[in-house]
């Protein structure tokens, strides 16, 4: 019986000092609260000890850095161009005293800080030329808007860490029009550089047509020079062997004649037979009968050979 009584009395006990515990992570902090009232805050690691509820209850509130992830918002330029801004932020509680009155968790400081953010980016794009939100001083606007969510965010026992533009882009209808216009001056620009091309190729193809001109006139020119001396050069060779011996240079063509005339083939001449082409086939001496002499012995000996 006295076991019995024993053992329920260290239940109890147990049970009493189970309540009595409560630990605290290291990514925690933790505030104690009696009858609702902040009693306690616990920011360090480890096993501490309160009073059983409801005398005291305990909260716990991430140490962490978290992060505010925002849906798009539409800011207006200085130079009023009109831009769908795409951010996020991270903050921590820094004060958890003031955080557990002011908001009381974390869903609402998300609505809060969403708000201070949103005003204080339109408030600093305002500011800024578009140029310089895309480009040029991106860091230092977003440098300026943490600042300033920071500052109205203390008041709600947070410190913000960080703050970020994402995208910054124009607006859809915006960037259609925008990329129509770009595509449009790249097509020009296209368009000028094909006539250019084809305005070189053109003076190209002129000036190799003239070259190609010039050459050929040129060759021919000199083919034909070629050809009056070689024609005048044989003329000559023929008058110095006339000049030598004019029967045998008559036998001789006389020969060339009957060659080129006389082929095998459907060749006909229609000739008298008296004909001076046909002296040689009459009269070896050439028909006329003026041949004697060394000229009949010069005859001869072509034949002979």
């Amino acid at each position: 019986m006295r076991s019995g009584i024993l053992a329920v009395f260290l239940a109890i006990v147990a049970i009493g000092l189970y309540a009595c515990v409560f630990i605290v992570n290291p990514t925690q902090q933790a505030l104690v609260l009696t009858f609702g009232k902040i009693d306690k805050v616990v920011t360090e690691p480890g096993l501490n000890f309160k009073l059983p509820a409801p005398f005291q209850n305990v909260v716990y509130l991430d140490k962490r850095i978290l992060d505010l992830n925002m849906p798009p918002v539409e800011a207006i330029a200085s130079d009023k161009k009109r831009l769908v801004v795409d951010a996020f932020a991270r903050y921590k509680i820094s004060d958890p005293v003031l955080f557990f009155q002011r908001v009381n968790n974390i869903r609402e400081a998300n609505q809060r800080l969403s708000t201070f953010l949103q005003s204080s980016l339109r408030s600093e794009l305002a500011k800024a030329s578009f140029t310089a939100v895309v480009r040029d001083n991106r860091s230092g606007l977003m440098e300026n808007i943490r600042r300033d969510v920071s500052n109205s965010a203390s008041e709600l026992g947070i410190e913000v860490v960080d703050v970020k533009i994402r995208r910054a882009d124009l607006p859809e209808a915006n960037s259609q029009a925008i990329y129509a216009r770009m595509q449009t001056e790249r097509q020009r620009e296209a368009t000028e550089l094909r006539a250019q091309g084809e305005e070189q190729a053109r003076r190209i193809r002129s000036r190799a047509d003239r070259n190609a001109t010039v050459l050929v006139a040129e060759a021919k020119r000199d083919a034909e020079i070629m050809r009056g001396v070689g024609d005048a050069e044989r003329n000559k060779i023929f008058a110095d062997a006339y000049g030598v011996d004019p029967d045998f240079f008559a036998f001789y063509r006389s020969m060339q004649a009957y060659e080129a005339g006389l082929r095998q083939g459907d060749t006909s001449l229609v000739l008298s037979p008296d004909s001076s082409f046909f002296r040689y086939f009459n009269d070896p001496m050439g028909a006329d009968g003026n041949a004697e002499g060394t000229s009949g012995a010069r005859l001869q000996a072509p034949a002979a050979q």
